[in-house]
């Protein structure tokens, strides 16, 4: 037996980006796991194999996914770089890792809601204080 080549051993970006945007788009519109999958006519197990990226997802369940979350199959997409890579340029995995937690989404969220500069402002100020504030304790 020879050994499982990198890509057998870790998603695809786009596989990855596809599954948080389905996730991000589920929790928007406060939909379950189970009920999507329900919709779709699988399992709310495989619906968090596709939000994680470990399975990907065929074109005509994207479609349906996209129907039942009342968006664009392009909506899945917004955000990928014509690199091939599956990434924004600048993109990078924590992103991924960071749509997939709770708290991440709910920022990600609420935070474009926030319409004045100012407060925006002050907000990533004191996030980037409390982070080096956590790294410091680290050292």
């Amino acid at each position: 037996m020879s050994e499982p080549s990198d890509t057998e051993r870790h998603p695809n970006p786009v596989d990855l980006h596809v599954g948080a945007r389905i996730r991000m788009r589920r929790k928007i519109l406060g939909v379950s796991q189970e009920r999507l999958a329900e919709d779709l006519g699988l399992t709310f197990q495989q619906v968090q194999k596709y939000e994680r990226g470990a399975n990907r997802v065929s074109a005509s369940k994207l479609y349906e996914i996209a129907r039942s979350l009342q968006s664009s199959v392009g909506y899945f997409f917004e955000g990928l770089g014509s690199t091939g890579e599956g990434m924004a340029e600048g993109g990078e995995p924590f992103v991924h890792d960071f749509l997939m937690t709770p708290e991440g989404l709910e920022l990600a969220t609420l935070f474009p809601k926030i319409t004045r500069l100012k407060v925006r402002r002050r907000i990533l100020e004191l996030v980037r204080s409390m982070a080096e504030e956590e790294a410091g304790a680290d050292d």
